[in-house]
């Protein structure tokens, strides 16, 4: 009867070193979860202001092609720039 009582108390002691390191598994998986859901939140924040910036730099092409298709504007050649300087009037 001894050596049952010793079995079932070894079980019951096994069985519970199981749940603490189970219970701090799932503490650690909890928070790791939680970290996740902010760097995702964050992501998803990032995500929405690259989709603005798309959308504003397609709007400057929109106009740029509409200056060119309707108002026939076109980049200046390297011939036709002209630099001015500060400090250099009248030269």
């Amino acid at each position: 009867m001894s050596r049952q009582l010793l079995l079932l108390i070894a079980a019951v002691v096994v069985s519970a070193l199981m749940v603490i390191d189970l219970r701090q598994q799932n503490r650690l998986r909890f928070a790791e979860l939680q970290t996740l859901t902010r760097e995702r939140d964050a992501l998803n924040v990032e995500w929405g202001q690259l989709l603005l910036e798309q959308g504003a730099w397609s709007e400057h092409r929109r106009v740029e092609d509409t200056a060119r298709a309707r108002l026939g504007m076109a980049m200046p050649s390297s011939e036709q720039v002209v630099i001015v300087r500060e400090g250099r009037v009248g030269r």
